[in-house]
């Protein structure tokens, strides 16, 4: 496969995981608030389970779009591959946006506001997303190696 048409594959794989995550982002923002500002949850909390809601759609996306041209290693071991993934990725931007958050109340003084909380979330999103990509398509839903 020359260059060109390998950047175009990844450009195309990029841009598929991007369109995916853009929805599961959206999913798991809308939970996220709806935990936080109407039922009252802990943001830690709300953004665990925040992002185990939009793991679904992620997984799914995913598996059937954006990579569905990579190697099929069994569901049960691609499956746990993904969560594993996921977890970690999910414990570090539980991580950050506690950080983020203790770190803005501290600068103001006080309990931040909702704005402020997502953009600590939204931030958290970024970093995780590009972690994730890469770990999809290192780890997860790998090339089947040559025989």
């Amino acid at each position: 496969m020359n260059p060109p048409s390998r950047l175009r594959r990844f450009v195309g794989v990029g841009s598929r995981f991007l369109l995916v995550g853009g929805l599961s982002t959206l999913i798991e923002i809308g939970v996220f608030n709806l935990l936080v500002y109407v039922w009252g949850w802990d943001v830690v909390a709300a953004k665990i389970v925040a992002s185990l809601v939009a793991l679904v759609n992620a997984y799914i996306g995913n598996r059937e779009w954006t990579f569905r041209h990579r190697d099929r290693r069994g569901r049960v071991a691609e499956v746990a591959l993904f969560l594993g993934t996921n977890a970690v990725c999910t414990a570090i931007g539980a991580a950050l946006v506690w950080a983020g958050v203790e770190l803005v109340a501290a600068s103001l003084g006080r309990a931040p506001g909702a704005f402020a909380v997502n953009a600590v979330n939204l931030a958290s999103i970024v970093i995780v997303v590009m972690l994730r990509f890469v770990l999809y398509h290192w780890v997860v839903f790998r090339v089947a190696p040559k025989a």
